[in-house]
């Protein structure tokens, strides 16, 4: 183990260290960074996955609900707000998922760096979140196939397509992996469909020839007024939940240093199509107080609807389609990280250590059986309840589940910086440095501290509904559940509130780089083709 201000190792020309053997860009035995996890993903694989994990039911389906409570000007700002949170976000993950790819990113930066307790916390909050979007991702496939038919018992879709995620997840990752990104490709190669095909609409060019503009922006911008807006931004943070899962990815990725900042680097992509110019073309075709926004299901996305009343029927089914696909993909991923961040809090004994296994072709089955089986079964709770009750129990859940730990990723990345500077080392000796350092850590840290308050607010005096303690629970427990794991985490672990930063030992669980990166992944066939479609993009 190295001590506490050890400085970073120095590379001989020869590609060794200390007379151990380099393999690939890192070196063997590098203080604790490796893990039974196999790395076999490359950088195709996590800037498809940063670009397209996080585009499921609450973009598709979650706008609607926000477009009816806020209006077109609410949910467009919301988004612009949410977007510039997890751009923040996502660069502090950047500078450390390249330094320290551990197997529950976010759960062992925060325990490494702030305090075991809240480490301990998050890890079980985010394990938590995990299958919830399970369960409402999986809901949100009896609202899509609905357009189609309602034939089939809800029951029934649940545990067909709870069926196709264990089988996802439990197949080599791999196969996980290319199933990603088919899907990211897929939801990122058509949003460029529904930008010009919205205009279009807006302009007049549809069937039905009716040139909306900025009709419905112009009569009613905000329809609940101030608190209206604040009611969209939990469906906006829901929506963008999961944008850090490339933070995990990168423990099974071959050269972290070079894929983590090309997935970083292409989150703008993201922002700017599919959520913040996504969210205008909503605004610019579906009016806020249509009949068919999140009623019985079979209109529930306002992309749908937006085809059905310009008269364009066959661009409606694809549409539902594509929101079929984004759905299951994002109840896939969520399975992913769920069992990782099992292993990840097994692998710093915050855990029981069986969670920390994994077989002979990297599956950690011990955290993905219990993340499957919970995800799937609490999907059941849509068989009895109303699917809008049940999106927006979960939706809010989640949210703030994903506000916990946003900012617990930024509270990781000042305390790292910070300790980094305490034991004297030069920020030029980190291995790759986000020029959003020091005011993006602190601005998502800042909005994620004011939306949850926010939200409590909402739990007290919902949009539309009197105060009630029913309606507190059902929309705040999460909170409360992670106040309680916290306080309960802080008896056993006692000490500090935080960890001293002189003391914390920087490159125990770090991982170390060679000069040389490994020659670039052979482009052939489907992979290279979804490579170099996107990479013109994705620098």
């Amino acid at each position: 183990m190295a001590t506490v201000g050890h400085s970073p190792p120095e590379y001989s020309s020869k590609g060794e260290k200390d007379g151990k053997e380099m393999v690939g860009e890192a070196y063997a035995g590098d203080h604790g960074a490796e893990t039974e996890l196999k790395r076999i993903l490359g950088t195709r694989h996590l800037t498809m996955i940063a670009l397209g994990s996080s585009i499921g039911m609450g973009l598709w389906l979650g706008s609607g609900k926000s477009l009816e409570s806020g209006g077109p000007a609410a949910i467009f700002i919301g988004y612009l707000l949410s977007g510039s949170m997890i751009w923040a976000v996502s660069h502090s993950i950047g500078e450390m998922a390249v330094m320290y790819p551990l197997p529950s990113a976010f759960v062992q930066w925060t325990g490494i760096f702030v305090d075991p307790a809240a480490g301990f916390t998050l890890g079980w909050a985010y394990w938590i979140s995990y299958w919830i979007t399970i369960a409402n991702e999986l809901q949100g496939v009896v609202s899509v196939l609905s357009f189609w038919t309602d034939k089939v018992p809800t029951a029934a879709w649940i545990t067909i397509f709870w069926l196709v995620i264990v089988f996802v997840n439990i197949w080599v990752v791999s196969f996980f992996a290319e199933i990603e990104v088919v899907a990211s490709f897929i939801k990122f190669t058509w949003i460029f469909v529904v930008i010009i095909s919205f205009i279009v609409i807006s302009a007049g060019g549809a069937p039905s020839h009716d040139a909306i503009g900025f009709r419905y922006w112009n009569s009613e911008p905000f329809t609940h007024g101030f608190k209206g807006w604040l009611s969209v931004m939990p469906t906006c943070i829901f929506a963008m939940a999961g944008s850090e899962n490339c933070g995990l990815v990168a423990a099974e990725t071959s050269n972290p240093r070079k894929a983590v900042p090309r997935a970083i680097g292409s989150i703008w992509i993201r922002l700017s199509l599919f959520y913040i110019i996504g969210s205008l073309m909503v605004t610019i075709t579906v009016s806020p107080h249509d009949s068919n926004i999140f009623g019985s299901g079979t209109n529930a996305s306002p992309f749908v609807i937006a085809y059905r009343n310009a008269g364009l029927e066959p661009l409606a089914h694809i549409m539902n389609a594509v929101i079929f696909i984004s759905v299951l993909s994002t109840g896939s991923i969520s399975g992913y990280a769920g069992s990782r961040t099992l292993m990840g809090l097994a692998h710093i004994g915050l855990a029981p250590k069986f969670f920390s296994k994994a077989d002979r072709i990297g599956r950690p089955w011990f955290g993905l059986v219990p993340t499957l089986v919970i995800g799937g079964a609490l999907a059941y709770l849509n068989v009895n309840q109303r699917g809008i009750d049940v999106f927006t129990w979960f939706s809010n859940l989640t949210s703030l589940l994903t506000l916990f730990g946003w900012g617990m990723i930024c509270l990781s990345h000042i305390r790292m910086r910070y300790a980094w500077k305490v034991q004297g080392r030069s920020p030029s000796a980190l291995p790759w440095r986000s020029w959003t350092w020091p005011w993006g850590a602190w601005w998502g840290l800042s909005w994620c501290i004011i939306l949850i308050g926010v939200e409590f607010y909402l739990s007290i005096w919902p949009l539309g509904e009197k105060p009630s303690a029913k309606n507190f629970f059902a929309n705040y427990v999460s909170v409360v559940a992670v106040v309680a794991i916290y306080l309960a985490a802080r008896i056993y672990y006692r000490g500090r509130w935080w960890v001293d930063a002189s003391t914390i030992d920087l490159d125990a669980m770090r991982r170390f780089y060679v000069d040389q990166e490994p020659d670039e992944e052979k482009k052939s066939g489907l992979k290279g083709y979804l490579q170099r479609g996107l990479g013109f993009l994705a620098n």
